[in-house]
């Protein structure tokens, strides 16, 4: 009896929780059965008018479809359906829950017409309703909607919400776009100079309008406010740009800093004009290119590691390729700087053009996996996801560096042929492995750059081309040979070029980078930091 009475008690629990949804969703979908009768633009209205009053956020997809003119009415029962499809192949959509119910044919659906009055209609009663979805994101996507076309019309329906609404980041969004509607309705003076008060504190660029507009305002206090307003805005907002010209500067730099780490030990250990170095930096582009062409008709699930597996395939082909060169022509010409420069032109060339006959000399495709893609904002500064792990990957890849030249056998036998070749040697030191491993260590360098450089830049034979220039630049900058001077001259030069941009432009800044440099070195021939012993000394 006891269990009897239990599950009587929790049916009508159940009952009482479902039974207003059941009878709520049954009242909208006779709301929207109704557009069936609609012929003139008039009834249409009313019908969405209607379904606007029941409030339920579920109706937003209804009309979203009626708005992109997807809603029709089957001729022979007069139901309703969103479409898709055309001719003999129309699927018919449940336009609450958008599930397949059926088929059909044009011939037997008939259009609801709209205008583009009815279209505005529909998306402010969409944003009314789905300012009471339970996504806090699609109340956000209102709340901004609202804000970019503000209404009176809607300010009583946000108070509610206002009141309502327990998400703070949300609940300020919806305060925000209540101050623009404001601003754009008839209220008192007191309410609009406090909706200025609002959109200053908010700040950014999509305020500016509004109190542009404001600022001609009749009322006098409300436009002096409103211009008071404007000028600090902008204020915030000159600060905030030269943040972003701070982050692009940074973001170039990390990416110098990958291009020109590679070249800081072979020009610092060995003294070597690489003019081939750019070309270990398109091999290791491609090298991601084959691997993800690999991935993608192989095994596509496996396309957001496909960066990881590149990473060490690009080292060992750059760094092979380093190595054969180091041993094939450059042990050859030691103390002949001319030779040398002449000799790894050359070789350039050969890979540059190796690559155009195996490849093509097009760009090719290098997708960036989907924890790549994306940006997102602090503040007013724009960061886009695979500018900022690069900056995370040339910052790890240093630090690697560093352990190895500073905490291994290896590195400190780099160090001693770098500070004193001949008493190296003396030493029992290999000093023509040390240069090739070193050679073959900064080529493979360069070709994990070029895995990087592949997510923002055209992987194609000239990749390397537009950065040998400038990892020099940085090199001799920085300190030849010396890792923290390439750190610090990569940084300095990226940011330097971004603020010189907009005044200068790209062409302009890169020559005036050029001549600082040129007048630096004259002054510090070593650079910013330079390497100490006493073969470098003499």
């Amino acid at each position: 009896m006891r269990l009897i009475l239990f599950l009587t008690g929790l049916l009508a629990m159940i009952m009482a929780v479902t039974g207003p949804v059941r009878a709520d969703e049954a009242e909208l979908r006779a709301a929207i059965a109704k557009f069936a009768e609609a012929t003139k633009f008039s009834q249409t209205e009313a019908v969405i008018e209607e379904i606007a009053a029941l409030g339920d956020p579920a109706a937003a997809t209804a009309l979203n479809e009626l708005s992109e003119g997807q809603v029709m009415v089957r001729e022979s029962d007069g139901e309703v359906f969103v479409i898709r499809g055309k001719d003999d192949n129309v699927q018919l959509l449940d336009p609450l829950t958008l599930d397949v119910v059926g088929t059909a044919t044009e011939d037997d659906l008939r259009k609801i017409k709209i205008k583009n009055s009815i279209r505005r209609m529909i998306a402010d009663v969409v944003s009314g309703l789905t300012l009471r979805a339970k996504d806090p994101k699609i109340r956000m996507q209102a709340a901004e909607t609202i804000f970019s076309r503000p209404d009176e019309d809607i300010i009583e329906t946000l108070d509610a919400v206002i009141a309502e609404e327990q998400d703070d980041r949300v609940r300020q969004a919806f305060i925000d776009a209540r101050a623009a509607a404001v601003l754009d309705s008839d209220m008192s003076e007191v309410e609009k100079l406090e909706a200025v008060d609002i959109l200053e504190t908010r700040g950014g660029r999509d305020v500016l309008p509004i109190l542009t507009t404001v600022s001609n305002s009749d009322i006098a206090t409300v436009a002096e406010a409103a211009k008071t307003a404007i000028a600090s805005v902008e204020e915030r907002l000159m600060f905030w740009a030269a943040g972003q010209n701070i982050w692009y500067g940074i973001s170039l730099g990390s990416v110098l800093l990958l291009a020109a780490i590679g070249l800081a030990i072979t020009f610092g250990v060995m003294g070597v004009i690489n003019m081939a170095h750019g070309e270990m930096v398109m091999l290791g582009a491609y090298t991601t290119f084959v691997v993800q062409e690999v991935i993608r008709n192989s095994a596509p699930g496996m396309f957001d590691y496909s960066l990881a597996i590149a990473l060490p395939l690009a080292f060992l082909v750059a760094g092979t390729a380093g190595f054969v060169l180091e041993r094939g022509v450059i042990r050859f010409l030691y103390g002949r700087p001319l030779e040398t420069l002449l000799a790894t032109w050359g070789v350039s060339l050969i890979l540059q053009q190796t690559v155009r006959t195996i490849f093509g000399p097009t760009n090719r495709e290098v997708g960036n996996p989907s924890w790549m893609s994306g940006s997102f904002e602090v503040g007013e500064i724009l960061i886009t996801t695979n500018r900022l792990w690069i900056v995370v990957f040339s910052l790890v890849v240093f630090a690697i560096l560093l352990i190895v030249l500073k905490r291994t056998l290896f590195g400190l036998q780099m160090r001693a042929v770098t500070q004193n070749r001949p008493m190296a040697s003396s030493m029992g030191i290999a000093t023509p492995w040390v240069d090739a491993f070193t050679f073959a260590l900064g080529s493979g360098i360069a070709g994990i750059a070029g895995v990087a450089l592949s997510q923002i830049d055209n992987v194609s034979p000239n990749l390397g081309q537009g950065y040998i220039i400038d990892s020099f630049m940085v090199v001799v900058f920085g300190g030849v040979g010396n890792l923290w001077g390439t750190l610090v001259g990569a940084l300095t030069l990226g940011v330097a070029n971004k603020f010189l941009e907009p005044y200068a432009g790209a062409v302009l800044a890169k020559i005036f980078i050029l001549v600082f440099i040129i007048l630096f070195i004259q002054k510090r021939p070593r650079g910013l930091f330079a390497l100490k012993g006493r073969s470098v000394e003499t």
